[in-house]
């Protein structure tokens, strides 16, 4: 899987202006809301915000990768959000983050969600790529770094 498949650059706000976890899930929903890719985005936030209060989506290492299965989309569907300031996700390392990634799936689709959870795991190994993205105050750069950093292989 190639994120830059499923994400548009129209989804990317860089910088993010919430400054609490439910902030930030909420700008980057209503990012993909305005991109029209959400049959019903209060569906899709609930979704992602119940999902959060089970297990915290802070993977460690200043990632967050908040998700939820539901029928508001069509699609898996993608957002990214780079905080200028850290924001306390109760993340796994207990260390606030400032990469955001959300998704949104069906819930029959299970196969390219988890594709996708992998995918930017994979990613945010580079520890050097990962350091450069959370400096990013351009949406437009942050689409550009992960496209070129996909097409390294």
């Amino acid at each position: 899987m190639i994120l830059t498949q499923i994400l548009q650059p129209t989804c990317i706000k860089a910088p993010l202006t919430g400054t609490d976890k439910e902030a930030v899930i909420t700008e980057l929903v209503d990012l993909l809301a305005a991109s029209g890719q959400l049959k019903d985005r209060d569906m899709v936030l609930e979704s992602v915000l119940m999902r959060e209060e089970t297990r915290s989506t802070g993977i460690g290492s200043g990632i967050a990768i908040p998700h939820g299965k539901c029928t508001g989309v069509d699609e898996l569907v993608m957002a990214i959000g780079i905080a200028p300031a850290t924001i306390d996700f109760d993340s796994i390392d207990n260390k606030p983050v400032s990469i955001i990634c959300l998704l949104a799936s069906p819930v029959d689709r299970t196969g390219p969600h988890i594709q996708a959870l992998a995918r930017i795991s994979r990613l945010m190994l580079d520890n050097e790529f990962k350091d450069k993205l959370a400096k990013t105050n351009s949406a437009a750069d942050v689409y550009d770094m992960i496209s070129q950093k996909e097409n390294e292989g």
